[in-house]
């Protein structure tokens, strides 16, 4: 923990430090000032217009969002960077369901219990596999995680091979937000089980609270599946061998406990406390499920401009931003389409900005640069996810992603949060770019609402790829500095809501500020000999090498 907290120490302090080595030619400087708010506004107006019916993927709306993202290159001379040189890559989405004829049994020492499903546990659907049986021994592995960077191993000494692990959703209250966050993400607690061994996990909830059992999947589990059936990419399958992803309530946690001799209470105090509690588990499930799909296709949106370096141009700066929003929903004062202006039209009209300022350069910078405008964020980080592990260019040739979502241009840019700038050297030029146009960098202000790991760079950075996302500081003009306070009562009124449209909520000044910032972000990146690099014994750089 000291140690990030250094990082952000030297990041919070480091403006002043290199406020004078950022010097860009005459001609990028002048390119940085014909950034035009009204441009940015004419994006949103478009890509949040009820006729796009909140840009649900899937639909003809999200397909109109797609049209426009790529005329809008073509306009610009950006070179398509898809498939088959195209500006689209395809997103084969599939929408599971789990049977309402899901059964589990548990036998212990007392007998064999048929549990309920929908009371007692709920399953999720296997994207790949129609039909699944599992019988395995159970064993307790705390919270799941291994994190060696801070002494932490719920597995250690703990035979899970061939059996399905029971774990509860938690940290350590000792572990820095980021990397709690990162830890308890469901993709790395499931692949966690599956590098021991096991061949399933079930979450328990030891809330006896009955509001509060299993949670309710009758809406479907979205991955993305491979032209050859298999999954590509999903937040509830890792492999083949884990047969099992199931919630169970707090009635049969507290009987697996019990039986093997634990209380409750003093194991979420443990593991509270960062002291292991794992343990074999004298019991033996049984099930059996179905799944049913739905599928269909969605697009991510690539485009390129080629870096004039003959040996750097085959290297990539990645920005990003997800082009879905909602769609049409349960109406909110009479009003149910989903518009996502804030949500994510700002964060595509950023990007669509900068593409605009690196195809306007005489020079173009010595890397690459790819716009990538995503689907299905709000699907579970699905369109990132699919590209980042499959992108359109060489994989280990991505140097770095730059992420906008939803950058909440409701006041000045006076100071900006660069979130995951601290885990690698993409520090840096971040500090460059702001002291050149005199906005303050901040620690983030809410690090409890993880936001590093909650949207799509986070995709980047699962398969190793230094990744940023542009965030407000707290800094007002009256000198509160208390943005994140205006924030929340925005949010309360707008974020995932029909009223998040185009209104009198935003500052295209603010806008502007962001496009530049972003812009000399990637700019320093693309410039550069050297490609970013994670901090030495980061977290992430260490969990996830390329």
């Amino acid at each position: 923990m000291k140690y990030t907290s250094f990082l952000l120490s030297a990041l919070l302090f480091s403006g002043a430090a290199f406020s004078q080595s950022l010097q860009l030619d005459k001609g990028v400087s002048k390119q940085l000032k014909t950034v035009k708010p009204e441009a940015l506004k004419g994006h949103i107006r478009y890509l949040a217009d009820d006729k796009l019916q909140g840009r649900q993927p899937g639909t003809p709306g999200y397909q109109m969002a797609v049209d426009y993202v790529v005329q809008q290159f073509k306009g610009m001379g950006v070179q398509p960077a898809g498939e088959n040189n195209t500006y689209l890559q395809t997103v084969r989405i599939r929408k599971a369901f789990t049977g309402k004829d899901a059964t589990l049994s548990l036998t212990t020492a007392q007998g064999t219990q048929h549990l309920v499903q929908g009371q007692d546990f709920t399953i999720y659907p296997n994207p790949q596999h129609a039909s699944m049986t599992v019988e395995a021994p159970l064993v307790f592995a705390g919270y799941g995680i291994t994190a060696p960077e801070v002494g932490y191993d719920d597995y250690a000494n703990l035979d899970v091979k061939g059996k399905i692990v029971v774990i509860l959703r938690g940290a350590p209250k000792s572990f820095h937000s980021t990397i709690a966050a990162a830890s308890m993400h469901f993709s790395t607690i499931l692949q966690n089980a599956v590098n021991h061994g096991a061949v399933g996990v079930m979450v328990a909830n030891p809330n006896p609270n009955p509001r509060l059992t299993v949670p309710n999947l009758a809406a479907g589990v979205n991955s993305v599946m491979l032209p050859d059936g298999k999954v590509a990419a999903s937040g509830s399958y890792v492999s083949d061998q884990s047969r099992l992803f199931a919630y169970v309530n707090a009635a049969t946690f507290q009987t697996l406990l019990k039986g093997a001799g634990l209380d409750t209470a003093q194991v979420v105090a443990s593991l509270k406390n960062g002291t292991p509690a794992s343990a074999a588990l004298p019991a033996r499930l049984s099930g059996r499920y179905t799944s049913t799909y739905r599928d269909f296709d969605s697009y991510n949106v690539v485009g390129k401009i080629t870096g004039s370096d003959a040996t750097l141009r085959e290297e990539y700066v990645v920005h990003s931003a997800h082009l879905d929003h909602m769609g049409i929903g349960t109406p909110v004062k009479g009003d149910s389409i989903y518009n996502g202006a804030h949500d994510n039209a700002s964060g595509v009209a950023s990007v669509l900005e900068i593409a605009k300022l690196y195809s306007s350069l005489k020079e173009k910078p010595r890397r690459s640069l790819l716009f990538v405008l995503v689907t299905a964020e709000e699907m579970g980080l699905l369109g990132s996810a699919y590209f980042a592990r499959y992108p359109t260019v060489p994989k280990q040739n991505i140097v770095a992603n730059i992420n906008t979502d939803m950058p909440t241009l409701i006041a000045p840019l006076l100071s900006a949060v660069a979130l995951g700038a601290e885990h690698s050297s993409l520090a840096k030029p971040v500090a460059n770019a702001a002291a050149y146009l005199g906005i303050a960098v901040e620690a983030d202000p809410e690090p409890d609402q993880n936001r590093f790991i909650r949207s799509d760079q986070f995709s980047f950075v699962s398969q190793g790829i230094p990744a940023l996302h542009i965030k407000y500081g707290n800094k007002t003009k009256d000198g509160q500095n208390n943005l994140n306070k205006q924030v929340e009562v925005w949010r309360a009124s707008f974020y995932h809501k029909p009223q998040d449209e185009l209104n009198n909520s935003f500052d295209f000044e603010a806008a502007k500020r962001y496009v530049q910032l972003n812009f000399l972000i990637s700019y320093q990146v693309a410039q550069a000999q050297e490609r970013p690099t994670w901090n030495p014994n980061d977290i992430f750089g260490l969990r996830y090498k390329k």
